[in-house]
């Protein structure tokens, strides 16, 4: 149960974490100037932010493994 936490808060943490870095990161580098907001909106949602929630759920599994200080 402890694990399933874990991995749950590790997905909504890292999409989120990704989901937003991906959005600024398109907006600093990207050279399509018509559709930016369209285009670092989709790919922030679509690409970064599952992205993001894998890494958070890899690193929430590996966090639950750990056992609780005392």
């Amino acid at each position: 149960m402890r694990r399933a936490l874990f991995i749950l808060a590790g997905l909504a943490a890292g999409y989120i974490t990704g989901a937003g870095a991906g959005y600024f990161g398109v907006h600093a580098f990207s050279g399509n100037q018509p559709d930016l907001a369209l285009e670092a909106a989709m790919t922030s949602i679509f690409v970064y932010g599952p992205a993001g929630a894998l890494a958070g759920a890899i690193a929430g599994f590996f966090i639950a493994r750990r056992p609780p200080a005392p």
